[in-house]
């Protein structure tokens, strides 16, 4: 491998890395039973809209369908999603955030609020988010190209 290849595998290790920490970290700030996991679907359901088939939602998420299953049965338990019948598909299911869930996602960004000051003494978060575009590309990039 040569150098570049060699910076390539680096950045996504420490993504990885940095992935990990962070999931941790908001994992002890969510209320009893919730994981980051639940977190990020109605995360998603709130940037992009609801409606979606757990298939989809499994897909998003690269996880199995019966993973997304049962984070969506966590929820919908919670009321913080509801599963309604599929409008032309019988066999299948459609996902909706609730209120409750929508409210839940802005107090788990909340929850996270007391780390991200604490962090901010350590992090210059101005540098940070300069690199929010380039980071969006990335994501995109590797979004679009799934299959390689």
């Amino acid at each position: 491998m040569d150098e570049t290849g060699k910076q390539v595998f680096q950045f996504f290790n420490e993504v990885g890395i940095i992935q990990q920490l962070s999931a941790a970290l908001f994992n002890k700030r969510l209320p009893d039973g919730l994981h980051v996991s639940h977190f990020s679907v109605l995360n998603h359901l709130v940037r992009l809209g609801d409606g979606k088939t757990p298939l989809a939602l499994a897909s998003a998420f690269q996880v199995s369908k019966g993973t997304m299953t049962n984070t969506l049965s966590k929820l919908s338990q919670r009321g913080l999603v509801r599963l309604a019948p599929h409008e032309t598909d019988g066999r299948s299911k459609v996902v909706f955030i609730t209120d409750e869930g929508r409210a839940f996602q802005q107090e788990a960004i909340g929850l996270l609020a007391p780390s991200i000051v604490a962090l901010g003494e350590k992090i210059d978060w101005e540098r940070v988010v300069d690199l929010l575009p380039e980071l969006q590309r990335i994501r995109m990039v590797l979004d679009e190209n799934r299959d390689i």
